[in-house]
């Protein structure tokens, strides 16, 4: 995609994650003063599990207008319609405001690669910004946050036949885990991301069967709403779940939500609204994107997450895309990028 950017024009910078792995900072500079807009999509995919594929995961079939792989919907299809759009701007000439392109390696593991990018100041300045998840091109202007933490416990190793003499760990994380089951984050509503949610995804403990473990871990996901930090959601786990687990932030990423009033969303409600055959109405995401890491670093601009896939076909087993709906995108992304850029 790099290699593409660069032979459209782009300048074009690399900024490594991890070896191979490579997040990409693509810009079309204008000619005035004003911010660029920001297109942005990430290049890493999720594994592809153990369930068999009834087709070859990475090779890009096309069966009438579905194009299978890993990745299509989640979320190359909208990575192609930046790129495509991007090569397309290019070709009309210079605008007042440039275009700023950043493709994130890492977003599958908590935004590591858009973080990298903040972190290494790699930005420049973002007026507006569009992220091209799955949306079926939907707009939507919100999406939850994030806040992973780790609840572990500690004990005292025992030979297994003989568990009175230790400090069984599991079971301590058992019994405090077992809380979080029905536990709601009450005071938190918002208006089209709903209230926050809480899911235990790991538990681990013990070394071998046969010793009483010592130590043992949870993972929690929590997707907040906006008002609710990650430091309070830290606090209340920590009172939740008791003074025998140890309570750690592994990831606190704000939730993104734009004001739907606002003039450039508006405009893009305006692009949308043939495409999709309805007039968009103000939506929020459950999942979040690489929006939570950039859009406070270019300043909290509007920020919309539009893009082809299809979310239901998101990490699944014979992953799709509609190529009708990837077309499109790619025309209404150009659309975009033309009216922010006056060409």
């Amino acid at each position: 995609m790099g290699a593409r950017l660069e032979a459209a024009g782009f300048v074009v910078r690399r900024y490594p994650l991890a070896p191979g792995r490579d997040s990409v900072v693509a810009r079309w500079a204008g000619r005035g003063v004003r911010p660029s807009l920001c297109l942005t999509a990430h290049l890493d995919t999720v594994p592809l599990g153990e369930a068999e594929w009834t087709r070859e995961p990475l090779g890009g079939e096309v069966d009438g207008d579905r194009l299978y792989g890993r990745g299509a919907s989640d979320m190359k299809a909208g990575l192609a319609g930046i790129v495509t759009a991007a090569e397309r701007l290019a070709a009309l000439g210079t605008g007042d405001p440039g275009l700023e392109v950043v493709l994130c390696a890492g977003e599958e593991t908590g935004c590591a690669g858009a973080r990298r990018l903040v972190d290494s100041g790699a930005l420049g300045d973002a007026g507006a910004g569009l992220v091209a998840e799955p949306t079926s091109n939907y707009p939507c202007v919100a999406h939850k946050g994030v806040v992973w933490l780790d609840a572990s416990t500690s004990g005292r190793s025992a030979h297994g036949s003989m568990p009175h003499l230790g400090d069984n760990a599991v079971y301590k994380l058992a019994r405090a885990v077992a809380a979080l089951e029905d536990f709601r984050f009450d005071g938190h509503e918002h208006p089209l991301l709903g209230s926050a949610t809480l899911s235990v995804g790991t538990i681990a403990g013990g070394v071998n069967i046969n010793s009483v473990p010592d130590r043992a871990v949870a993972g929690i996901d929590v997707r907040p709403v906006p008002g609710l930090e990650g430091a309070e959601v830290e606090e209340r786990l920590v009172e939740l779940l008791g003074a025998e687990v140890r309570v750690t932030r592994r990831l606190d990423l704000s939730p993104v939500a734009t004001d739907p009033g606002d003039a450039w969303v508006r405009e893009v409600f305006d692009i949308m609204e043939p495409l999709i055959g309805e007039r968009p109405e103000p939506r929020g995401l459950a999942y979040f994107t690489d929006a939570a890491a950039l859009t406070p670093a270019y300043g909290t601009p509007p920020t919309i997450i539009c893009g082809p896939g299809d979310a239901d076909q998101a990490h699944q087993t014979d992953e799709s895309c509609s190529v009708e709906l990837l077309d499109a995108a790619a025309e209404a992304i150009l659309e975009i990028a033309r009216r922010w850029c006056g060409l």
